[in-house]
């Protein structure tokens, strides 16, 4: 079947263009396949990364159809079929569109993103590097001073690390950050997924020190904006946002409201929402930015918003707990039994006083 390629091209320095490429290719194809085909046969000087073709290196990442994915896992019918499902959704006239469209399917291609082109589909990936070796992604442990001695791990303790440990630093969840995008000091998903991986090591003996460094204002796991698009584009099922919410569960256990603004905010929205069932927003602001009125400076910041709010009327001068509650409440206890099995389990085991 014909596919017609429309890839950004650009080179240092100069305004992305889209130049079109028509190809016969099958279903099987993958879009790298397509590629060196491209490259071989039609534009010599089309530019990509490439390397061992079987979703290992994670060389060849890129926007495929405006999302980030590896070259060499997606395939031409996928992403035909989701043109083709694109095509019958545009109208709304006919009751039953027609599942074979007469255009010829088009698939975008385009550099990653959060990271400057150096050429065509190829990226500076400097930044990616550079914040990954900011969490220093290393074991430290006293094996280095003693390189004759084993440091050994359960099966349970090892498979701790499987998860975050799949990831081959492919960029594709660093090209897709919200909040990368944002803030350049946030060190990213990827980083952090690493991160957590040291965190979880039962060999390291510097979690201390790295929970302290994670911590530290948007550079760190605070600088999550949730938006799950790093979970949704990884290859590997790493789901770099769930290692950063494990991270910030540590975090969190070991710190109570006085640490930071971040830890208080985490603290204070889970606290209102037991209480409640939903935020009590007359209280939030004063708990979190004012600490409880403790913090001149952020209860005068907080002034302007409230008036602006009050002009408006949309300060809420009451609140209604939800209906819900005792249920959402359920739910919050659930969860914490789930992140801390053993703490549950230990008060459950706690024997009771035999009298005699």
């Amino acid at each position: 079947m014909q596919v017609i390629f429309k890839i950004v091209r650009q080179n240092l320095g100069n305004s992305p263009t889209i130049q079109d490429y028509t190809l016969e290719a099958e279903p099987g194809h993958t879009i790298l396949d397509c590629l060196n085909r491209i490259k071989w046969e039609q534009d010599g000087t089309l530019a990509f990364r490439k390397n061992c073709r079987n979703t290992i290196c994670g060389s060849c990442a890129m926007r495929i159809n405006g999302r980030s994915a590896i070259a060499c896992k997606e395939n031409v019918g996928s992403e035909v079929a989701r043109f083709n499902q694109g095509v019958s959704g545009r109208g709304n006239d006919s009751p039953s569109p027609d599942p074979h469209p007469c255009e010829i399917p088009v698939i975008t291609i385009a550099p990653m993103g959060n990271m400057p082109v150096v050429k065509d589909l190829i990226v500076d990936m400097e930044s990616f590097w550079m914040h990954l070796k900011a969490v220093d992604p290393y074991v430290s442990t006293a094996a280095r001073q003693v390189p004759e001695r084993e440091f050994l791990q359960t099966p349970e303790e090892r498979s701790r690390l499987n998860q975050s440990g799949n990831c081959i630093l492919c960029g594709a969840c660093y090209s897709e950050c919200n909040a990368r995008e944002v803030n350049p000091d946030f060190v990213g998903p990827h980083a952090l997924a690493k991160a957590y991986r040291m965190v979880a090591d039962s060999r390291d003996q510097q979690t201390a020190a790295r929970l302290e460094q994670y911590n530290q204002g948007t550079a760190g796991v605070w600088g999550c904006t949730r938006c799950y698009f790093c979970n949704s584009v990884c290859p590997m099922g790493v789901a770099p946002m769930e290692q950063i919410s494990k991270i910030k569960s540590v975090i969190l256990d070991g710190k109570d409201d006085q640490a930071s603004r971040s830890i208080r905010h985490r603290k204070t929205l889970i606290e209102l929402v037991k209480q409640g069932g939903w935020i009590d927003e007359r209280q939030f602001g004063l708990r979190v930015v004012g600490n409880s009125c403790r913090d001149l400076r952020g209860l005068v910041s907080l002034a302007p918003l409230g008036l602006r709010m009050m002009v408006r009327r949309k300060f809420p001068m009451s609140f209604e707990s939800s209906d819900g509650t005792a249920t959402v409440r359920s739910l919050i206890e659930s969860v914490k039994h789930l992140d801390n099995p053993q703490q549950f389990e230990t008060a459950s085991e706690t024997p009771e006083p035999v009298g005699g």
